[in-house]
């Protein structure tokens, strides 16, 4: 292991990665902890404020949309930004994170936005924290391609960056410190690390190409969390001398609590705001997480059948177009996570017409467009939208105004449809354990059982079976779920997975029993998978 060095105020405990004095430079170090040093008590507040409100709601105190902001929402007069270059279609995201074969993947996917992923897909290894640093610098000089160790060759096809598709850059989440940046002993957010490194190496480069600085924002829980965000993209724009408003961003509304602060989170990002996401696994994810001990009422059947058509989804989505477009924000849909396997026709037959049954819904909705998470679902997804909108490059003209805002909609999960079935657990066992373990080997995306899993869909599966013990549910065939029953189904589960040499299943299932069947509910299974996840020769191998 190296020893620890400082630079510019900062320490770097990781093992050098190849090339990462091209990312770490001075400038650029004293640029991120400028970003830190005006921020960290606030996002140290705001992450206490997290916990306390869902201490309240864990008491009973169901969320409401707030009186304190009503004038936000009932003032009519205010938008947001006009829209940026670039950002004007966005009827096809695809997402992915940005290692070297996926970021030329993305780019020649044919889709209008690629989402590039620092978060929920990609393990944040300081390997890969500097590498997908590296691929998106070195894709926007035009210097990028990858050979695969069977041989295959990789590169961009477009000439230009306007040929290619928008990139909106997503950085971890408040909740996720970088352990390998430190000021005063004091880990660096990371999503300060993603977003500061890459505004100041490439704004000035996507500039001077005719689009800009764009980002998505995580796991946002209320106002005040998207307000910070604001004042980091001022001070951002300010060292550097770039014009105000340069910035923009798209939040994902992936919180229950953000999904009654909609507007309000626009009206603070209003002078850099591009749009809200429907970001629908982690939003069903943090539903369970808040609400996992107040009893039935909150208890939601196997993950598969909890689907977009769920009442309280679709009060969730219906809000989200209305508070977008009545402020000239763009609505983007959820993921389809769908993987194609070339191999089984009829499989894909059926997941194709699901794609396109779940993109038609939202198309219709008013969705300015939507997310894919493989190039083969861009054609699908693209003939959707292309019905709808034809010429026109998003509909933001559908303010949805027969859509009323109704809290207790957002909150009747109860009327979920649906079963619990022993193959639902055994399916979040599986999908838990085997993402954990593509994750502490350094991949954030995982694909299982022709699905893209992602953090946020194992922590689904995890906080479904936690929820299942402690509310006592019963499955279909009348079987109470308990810790020593499921704890059985681990067993039978992990014996059945086909290992391998350098495998991580021992460690994936330990974590997984803790963040799954534990007695004490993780907020996130990323904190404690990021204080265990790699050993240091690993991320050596890495590099």
């Amino acid at each position: 292991m190296n020893d620890p060095i400082t630079l510019n105020g900062i320490s770097l405990t990781a093992p050098t990665v190849r090339r990462q004095e091209e990312i770490l430079t001075p400038q650029a170090l004293d640029f991120v902890k400028a970003l830190h040093k005006a921020t960290a008590t606030r996002r140290q507040e705001l992450l206490q404020q997290r916990q306390t409100r869902r201490t309240q709601i864990s008491n009973g105190a169901d969320p409401s949309f707030l009186t304190e902001t009503a004038h936000i929402r009932e003032d009519t007069s205010w938008k947001v930004a006009p829209t940026a270059p670039g950002l004007e279609d966005r009827r096809v995201e695809i997402t992915g994170p940005v290692d070297r074969k996926m970021t030329i993947n993305a780019l020649n996917s044919g889709a209008k936005v690629w989402l590039a992923d620092m978060e929920d897909s990609s393990t944040p290894s300081w390997a890969n924290v500097i590498n997908g640093q590296l691929n998106l610098r070195d894709a926007l000089d035009h210097k990028i391609d990858f050979t695969s160790p069977e041989g295959k060759d990789y590169k961009v096809q477009g000439s230009t960056l306007t040929d290619l598709p928008t990139i909106v850059v997503r950085p971890r989440g408040w909740h996720l410190p970088e352990k390998h940046m430190l000021v005063d002993n004091t880990p660096i957010a990371g999503g300060i690390v993603d977003f500061g490194l890459y505004f100041f190496h490439n704004a000035q480069r996507l500039i001077s190409q005719g689009r800009g600085p764009y980002f998505y924002l995580p796991k946002i829980e209320n106002h005040l969390e998207a307000r910070l965000w604001n004042d980091i993209f001022i001070l951002a724009q300010d060292l550097l001398g770039i014009p105000q408003g340069t910035i923009r961003a798209t939040v994902l509304i992936e919180t229950i609590t953000a999904a009654f602060e909609m507007e309000e989170i626009l009206y603070e990002l209003r002078d850099h705001a591009a749009g809200l996401n429907a970001g629908r696994w982690d939003y069903i994810f943090s539903v369970i997480k808040n609400f996992r001990t107040r009893g039935p009422r909150f208890v939601l059947p196997d993950r598969n059948l909890v689907t977009m058509t769920a009442p309280f989804m679709r009060a969730y989505t219906e809000q989200l177009v209305r508070a977008c477009h009545r402020r000239g924000a763009h609505a983007i849909g959820g993921m389809a996570a769908f993987i194609p396997n070339r191999k089984d026709a009829a499989v894909n037959d059926v997941a194709m017409e699901k794609v396109r049954a779940d993109k038609t819904r939202e198309a219709n909705d008013g969705f300015d467009g939507s997310w894919v998470a493989h190039p083969d679902l861009v054609p699908v997804a693209m003939e959707v939208f292309d019905g709808v909108l034809g010429d026109r490059p998003n509909q933001l003209e559908r303010t949805r105004e027969d859509v009323v805002p109704n809290d207790k909609a957002l909150l009747d999960i109860a009327a979920t449809p649906g079963i619990i079935t022993e193959a639902g657990i055994r399916s979040n066992i599986e999908v838990g354990i085997r993402y954990i373990e593509s994750w502490l080997r350094g991949n954030g995306a995982a694909a299982i059982n022709n699905l893209m899993e992602d953090a946020a869909t194992a922590e689904i599966s995890r906080s479904q079976i936690w929820q299942w013990i402690h509310a006592s549910a019963v499955t279909d065939e009348g079987e109470i779920i308990t810790h020593q029953w499921v704890e059985h189904l681990v067993d039978e589960e992990f014996s059945a997975l086909d290992r391998f040499e350098g495998d991580r299943f021992d460690d994936a299932r330990e974590l997984f029993e803790e963040v799954a069947c534990g007695e004490h509910f993780p907020t996130f299974l990323t904190v404690p998978a990021y204080a265990r996840f790699l050993h240091e020769s690993q991320e050596l191998a890495a590099a």
